[in-house]
C-alpha cells in the first residue's frame, strides 16, 4: 500500500477552518483509493522522545506554550540560522492513557492511519527560506510515496513526490486584507513551484490566479475544487429536529433568520454585508457564525450597534432580540443545523480561493446570495444570487427579495441541489485520483486500488496522464518493470 504523508498543521488549531475541513476531506478521499494516511501537525515544544505518557499529555495540554529556553535559545537560532539540518518528525505516543478531544479524534480515526509531530512546523519552515532562500527538508523516518502539503508552506520531504495545494493567492491579490509578510508569501509560492512535482488548487480561478503570477507549466497545475462530506445521519433530520435545534441551543425560529458564516476578518466583506442589512429593513436577524480573524473592529462594533435589535411576542409577552447576532465557533453538527434552519445564506466575500460555506449550503437546501468575484460564481453557478460585493444597494435588494419572495427561495433551493452534485465525494475522489496518478503513475495508483479490496472505482481522469513524476519508490518500480 502506498503511503502518503499530509501536512495537516491546521488540525491543531482551536475551532474549525477551512483549510482544516479540506486537510479531512483530502485524506478521506485518499483511504478510499486505497493510500495509507499519515498526518503530519505542530506542536508548540520538542516532543519528549524518552517518556511517551509525559510527550502524548504534553502535546494535548490545553496550556501548552513556549518553554524559556524555545524563547530566548531555540526561536532566535532558527531566525538566524533556519533549519540546515532539516526538520525533524516524531510519533505522536499513543498511549491509550490521554482522552482525546473531539477534533484529534476525528483526526486520527476519520481521516489518518498515523500522526506525526514537528516543533513549530511552519514557523522553522519560514526561517528557513528567509535564511537560505530556499524549502527545509523534512526529516522523516518513514519512507513516502507522497507528501503533501495542503498550503503553501515551505517545506519538502527527499525521496516522495512532493505536492502543494495554494487554495488562494489572496496576500499578492488583495495585501490590503491579510496579515501574511507578502514577501516571503511570494517567495513561498516561487520556490514551491519551482520544486514541486504537483500543485493543487481549489478553483479554475485561482488556478488562473496562479498561473499569472508565478511561472509554472501548466500541466504541473490541477484543479480539484473541494468537497464536503455531511453525515447521513446529519442529512436524515427532520425539518421538526433541526426548528428544535435552533431554537432550543441558539434561540432563533427556523427559516426565521438570515446566515453568514465565516471568521471576522476584511475580505469576509461583513461590514458591509451588516450595512447592506439595516437597509434591507427585514424583519428576521441576521446571524453571523463564525470566530475573530483579524481587523475585526469595525465589524464588531457593527454587530454590537444599540439599534440593532427586534422584539417577538412569545405568548402575551414582547421578547426583545438583537437584530444581528454573533455566535461563535459551532460545532459540525450545529453547523449543520444552522446553515438549514436559515431562510438564506447571505456570504458577499471580497474574494475566496472556493468558499465552502456556498457548497454546504447548496447541499442543505438553503439559498444563497453571494458574490460575483474570484471562485464563487464558479461554485454557485446558477444556483444563487449574484451580486457586487461593494454595492451595498444592490446587496440589501438581494436581501429584500430573498425575504420576501418564498417562490425565489424554493427555486434557488432546488438549483442548489443539483450544483451541489459538481462538487460530490465522488468526483472529488476522482479528481484526487487523478493527481495522485499523474506524480507515480497509473499503475502504481491500479496497484493501489487492487490492494484497497474496499475500493471498486474506476481509474481516474487519463487527462492527467502526462503529469511530472516524482523520484519515488512506485516510481523505481515501474521503471524497473
Amino acid at each position: 500500500m502506498a503511503r502518503i504523508l499530509y501536512e495537516a498543521e491546521n488540525f491543531n488549531k482551536p475551532g474549525g477552518t477551512g483549510i482544516k475541513t479540506y486537510v479531512e476531506n483530502l485524506a478521506q478521499a485518499a483511504r478510499s483509493i486505497g493510500f495509507e494516511t499519515g498526518a503530519l501537525l505542530s506542536a508548540q515544544r520538542a516532543v519528549n522522545g524518552k517518556d511517551p505518557l509525559l510527550a502524548e499529555i504534553d502535546f494535548y495540554d490545553a496550556r501548552q506554550s513556549t518553554s524559556v529556553l524555545q524563547r530566548f535559545v531555540h526561536t532566535p537560532t532558527r531566525y538566524v540560522f533556519g533549519a540546515p539540518m532539516g526538520l525533524r518528525t516524531t510519533p505522536l505516543p499513543r498511549t491509550g492513557a490521554v482522552i482525546r478531544p473531539d477534533d484529534a479524534r476525528s483526526a486520527e480515526t476519520v481521516a489518518f492511519d498515523r500522526v506525526h509531530l514537528s516543533c513549530r512546523l511552519s514557523e522553522n519552515a519560514r526561517h528557513h527560506l528567509v535564511r537560505y532562500g530556499r524549502l527545509a527538508r523534512l526529516r522523516h523516518s518513514e519512507q513516502l510515496d507522497i507528501f503533501h502539503a495542503t498550503h503553501a508552506v515551505p517545506l519538502y520531504a527527499p525521496r516522495a513526490a512532493n505536492i502543494y495545494t495554494i487554495h488562494d493567492i489572496v496576500p499578492l491579490r488583495l495585501p490590503y486584507t491579510t496579515r501574511d509578510n507578502k514577501k516571503v508569501f511570494l517567495e513561498t509560492l516561487r520556490e514551491i513551484c519551482r520544486r514541486a512535482d504537483h500543485v493543487v488548487t481549489v478553483s479554475e480561478h485561482s488556478r488562473r490566479d496562479i498561473l499569472s503570477i508565478v511561472d509554472i507549466p501548466e500541466h504541473k497545475i490541477t484543479n480539484t475544487y473541494q468537497s464536503v462530506q455531511i453525515p447521513s445521519a446529519l442529512l436524515s433530520q427532520s425539518d421538526d429536529d433541526v426548528a428544535r435545534l435552533v431554537e432550543h441551543v441558539h434561540g432563533l425560529q427556523y427559516k426565521k433568520y438570515f446566515l453568514f458564516v465565516g471568521a471576522l476578518e476584511p475580505k469576509k466583506n461583513v461590514s458591509r454585508l451588516i450595512d447592506s442589512f439595516a437597509a434591507s429593513g427585514v424583519s428576521d436577524p441576521l446571524v453571523i457564525a463564525g470566530g475573530l480573524g483579524w481587523d475585526y473592529d469595525d465589524a464588531v462594533a457593527r454587530v454590537d450597534q444599540d439599534h440593532f435589535h427586534s422584539y417577538r411576542f412569545s405568548g402575551d409577552r414582547a421578547v426583545r432580540e438583537r437584530k444581528v447576532r454573533r455566535l461563535e465557533y459551532l460545532s459540525f453538527p450545529h453547523l449543520v443545523g444552522l446553515i438549514r434552519g436559515a431562510k438564506a445564506l447571505l456570504f458577499p466575500s471580497l474574494y475566496e480561493g472556493f468558499g465552502l460555506p456556498v457548497l454546504e449550503a447548496m447541499m442543505l437546501g438553503t439559498p444563497v446570495m453571494t458574490s460575483t468575484t474570484s471562485s464563487l460564481p464558479e461554485v454557485a453557478g446558477d444556483a444563487a444570487l449574484l451580486v457586487d460585493p461593494l454595492d451595498v444597494p444592490a446587496m440589501t435588494r438581494a436581501i429584500r427579495a430573498l425575504d420576501s419572495d418564498s417562490d425565489l427561495r424554493a427555486g434557488l433551493a432546488q438549483l442548489g441541489l443539483v450544483q451541489a452534485q459538481k462538487f460530490s465525494p465522488d468526483a472529488y475522489r476522482e479528481r484526487v485520483r487523478g493527481v495522485y496518478r499523474s506524480v507515480l503513475g497509473s499503475a502504481a495508483v491500479a496497484a493501489n486500488d487492487r490492494e484497497d479490496t474496499s475500493s471498486a472505482l474506476a481509474l481516474g481522469n487519463p487527462a492527467f496522464a502526462q503529469g511530472h513524476v516524482g523520484p519515488t519508490p512506485a516510481n523505481a518500480a515501474l521503471a524497473a518493470d
